[in-house]
């Protein structure tokens, strides 16, 4: 009785996959499956075999019969999707417009360096690129930075395990675009207007920084260049990126490779610069700028009681998240896998 159970379930199977249209399968069907069927038959005959061994092929049975009509229910599905294909072959328009593709755009950071860098090269800076991966005397001893200062602790910075340059010193992933300025000096002489964007790498993560982020770092060298060259250039970028109404302002601040120095604010896009509950008092800071300072200068091969040059250095995302119409309240939204977010720029 075994043997003739999976003769029957061999040859219906056979025959089911061998179906070329829904009639010849519901024959198929009928012949095994109906109430005349060939297995209903076997199953009627199962009161002939032994009492011990029924329950064994009893469940044999039931086994074949449903896998049995889960394949015909399968090779009728598969012979109704290929029927409606040949339909649709046969009346075919070709005359329709077709399905465009799903088109991506360029991702926000990448738009703002984009915009970024049209803007400068309008005044006649050039676009640079350095190292991500540097050597410390690039990235802080030729800034002026001092052995034992803070940024230089490893909790700040990130340290690659290399072999120290016996020159340059231990490997680094670039803190800041502000190496780019050794780097600018020592391959052209002044004059200079450079605008090194690039990642930096910084260990950092909250709703303002991220382990890895973007900066713009300018720089101009020349004779005779003053804090009235830099205040301009702000008060430009400011204009063309957030608009005319907006203007800049420079404040006293501190950095190593600057002297002077100054942080660099924008007046609010909200309140016009009269004061609101983003700006408090109608100023919101954009990044560092500063006249270079002289030792930075020397390393970098020139004399600094001939040449003279500023400097400024921006978050990207920071510039970005401060447009007019950008509302981003953690930076680190910005790298998300978001569609939602990104497919609105």
């Amino acid at each position: 009785m075994e043997e003739e159970l999976l003769k029957i379930k061999n040859d219906a199977s056979t025959l089911i996959f061998e179906a070329e249209d829904t009639d010849e399968l519901n024959k198929i069907k009928l012949s095994f499956l109906g109430k005349k069927g060939i297995l209903t038959f076997a199953i009627k005959n199962l009161s002939k075999i032994p009492i011990e061994r029924r329950p064994e092929i009893g469940k044999l049975a039931n086994e074949i019969k449903n896998t049995l009509e889960i394949l015909v229910e399968d090779k009728e599905k598969a012979l109704n999707i290929q029927k409606e294909t040949k339909i649709e072959k046969k009346h075919i328009d070709v005359t329709l417009p077709g399905i465009k593709p799903q088109l991506g755009h360029l991702h926000l950071v990448t738009q703002a360096i984009e915009e970024i860098t049209a803007i400068f090269e309008k005044i006649g800076f050039e676009r640079v690129r350095y190292p991500e991966a540097e050597w410390d005397w690039y990235g802080f001893t030729a800034l002026n930075f001092p052995e034992n200062h803070p940024a230089r602790d490893e909790w700040e910075t990130f340290f690659i395990d290399r072999k120290p340059h016996p020159k340059y010193g231990p490997m680094i992933l670039t803190p800041h675009t502000s190496s780019g300025q050794i780097r600018e000096m020592e391959r052209r002489k002044p004059p200079i207007r450079m605008l090194n964007i690039a990642k930096c790498y910084r260990r950092q993560s909250d709703v303002s920084h991220t382990p890895m982020f973007h900066q713009m770092e300018g720089l101009v060298v020349n004779k005779n260049i003053s804090i009235n060259h830099l205040k301009g250039t702000l008060d430009y970028f400011a204009r063309s990126y957030y608009g005319e109404e907006r203007k800049a302002r420079i404040r006293p601040y501190h950095f190593q490779f600057t002297e002077p120095s100054f942080e660099v604010d924008i007046s609010c896009g909200v309140c016009k610069g009269k004061g609101c509950k983003l700006c408090k008092e109608g100023w919101l800071e954009l990044g560092g700028a500063g006249m270079v300072h002289p030792n930075v200068l020397k390393n970098g091969g020139f004399d600094p009681k001939e040449y003279t040059g500023f400097a400024f250095g921006w978050g990207i995302e920071r510039v970005l998240m401060m447009k007019e119409g950008i509302e981003i309240d953690d930076l680190r939204t910005l790298y998300s896998t978001n569609l939602d977010f990104l497919e609105q720029f």
